[in-house]
């Protein structure tokens, strides 16, 4: 078979092997990219497909036919995703499902644990994390990108790049957006300018909405996500509307802020029939991105007490408003000598059924007591990137979902100092999708902010029932 392929001879082949399971959108991307697969024409191309939007089986589906095409040949597809547990390891499994579905069953052969060949084509599959060691493959036929916005643009450059310099390979980056210094964003940049020179179109952009024309069921996935986390919501933004962040900035937009002001009156104690959690961030805790390394400056304990409303919970909105109705502050206070303090605020004044606390380095002996001293009611919450980056997620969609709501002004020294924090709140965008909210040390503390998304979860696990006026943990 010859290596060069006419586009009408691959035309009608691709429609009888795979290309006519695709929906219109995947069509579009997939033409293009094997009219310059098969012209060796060596383009770049950037696809951004909202989550679950098909990528991964347009994909597939381009592995397939050009395995198929090239199976009478010594040729190499590449494809590499940032790790190879989970994300190489479904890409190979998808690509066996669809060889199996063709018609290959039995046909195609495993070599390595990393490599399908169908007769002599082989589609290698590779991890793009920094430590792994990809030197030396060489890609002939198709070098595949898979959520690019996670790959560093140097391991891309240095190892995976030039795979493809000595067979003018045609080159796809997948993914969605993230911020404005990825990988995929400076292909995609590149293209959208390439293609106001030339017209030619490399870059493929396909939005929530546009795969939503095609499945009403994701229509309504999403559209509930939206609901849940708010149309401007880091996630929502980048995953389904796939725009991309600004390189952080504000934590929290004027409208956030207005959406976080109530208008219920700050309470001192619990009221009967009323459920109550609590949030604490302690004194010492570490800021920024290092976490072993606490830091002394910050010096004030923060409790944020909120009261559980199931009322505006129904088939959609499962879990419940949390109304922030008191803070305590203590600054310079040992925690030592904060222990019967907390233990009779949280037992007796408000007789809170969740309490989240921070147990990061110097909080941890101080979980440990409270525990004790409250039993299961308590969790530990150890701040690390990750976990930090989840709590910020989850404090952004109860604010974006009106689920979130603190006492109406009252001019007090704690109600200041909240807001004061919730205004200078930062945010950074990291890679894999993760961010880091603070307030810089030099504008001041966070402990207020720290609180508040420690309360959040501390309702996490809430939501109504069937019948009214019981709750579900």
């Amino acid at each position: 078979m010859s290596s060069k392929i006419s586009p009408s001879r691959w035309g009608s082949a691709s429609d009888k092997l795979s290309l006519n399971k695709l929906r219109p959108y995947q069509r579009e991307a997939a033409s293009a990219i094997l009219d310059s697969v098969f012209g060796k024409k060596g383009l770049t191309f950037s696809v951004e497909m909202a989550r679950q939007g098909g990528k991964n089986e347009l994909s597939a589906q381009l592995e397939l036919l050009l395995l198929t095409f090239y199976m009478t040949q010594p040729r190499n597809l590449v494809k590499c995703s940032p790790t190879f547990k989970p994300q190489t390891v479904i890409s190979m499994m998808r690509l066996r499902d669809r060889l199996n579905d063709a018609g290959f069953s039995g046909i195609w052969t495993a070599e390595l644990g990393y490599i399908i060949r169908l007769g002599n084509a082989r589609a290698i599959f590779l991890s793009a994390d920094k430590s792994a060691n990809v030197v030396g493959n060489t890609a002939h036929i198709l070098l595949e990108i898979d959520e690019a916005q996670d790959v560093s643009k140097e391991k891309y450059s240095k190892e995976f790049k030039p795979m493809g310099a000595t067979t003018n390979v045609t080159t796809v980056h997948y993914g969605t957006t993230w911020d404005d210094s990825t990988l995929l964003e400076e292909v995609k940049q590149t293209n959208l300018e390439l293609e106001r020179r030339d017209g030619l179109k490399r870059h493929f952009r396909y939005d929530w909405q546009e795969i939503a024309g095609y499945n009403p069921d994701y229509r309504a996935y999403v559209e509930a996500e939206r609901e849940r986390l708010g149309e401007n919501h880091p996630l929502f933004l980048t995953q389904y509307r796939l725009l991309p962040l600004q390189g952080g900035g504000g934590f929290l937009s004027r409208q956030q802020l207005a959406q976080l002001s109530g208008e219920h009156a700050r309470r001192h104690k619990s009221e009967r029939g009323k459920l109550y959690i609590a949030g604490i961030d302690l004194a010492g805790e570490a800021e920024g991105d290092d976490f072993s390394n606490p830091q002394p400056h910050r010096d004030s304990t923060v409790v944020t007490i909120g009261e559980l409303d199931f009322s505006i919970c129904d088939d959609i909105q499962k879990q419940p408003r949390i109304k922030v109705v008191e803070h305590y502050r203590w600054t310079g206070r040992k925690h030592a000598e904060l222990y019967p303090r907390l233990v009779d605020i949280l037992k007796s004044v408000w007789k809170c059924r969740r309490v989240v606390v921070d147990a990061t380095g110097l909080g941890q002996p101080v979980s440990s007591f409270l525990r004790k001293a409250l039993g299961s009611k308590v969790s530990a919450f150890t701040f690390t990137a990750k976990a930090k980056s989840e709590l910020g997620f989850k404090l952004l969609a109860a604010i974006n979902s009106g689920r979130l709501k603190v006492y109406d002004r009252d001019g007090s020294d704690e109600c200041r100092e909240f807001w004061r924090e919730m205004d200078r709140a930062k945010c950074h965008y990291r890679p894999s999708q993760t961010l880091n909210f603070y307030v810089s040390p030099s504008e001041g503390h966070d402990d207020f902010l720290m609180s508040l998304a420690l309360l959040v979860e501390a309702a996490e696990r809430y939501e109504a029932k069937t019948a009214i006026g019981k709750v579900r943990e």
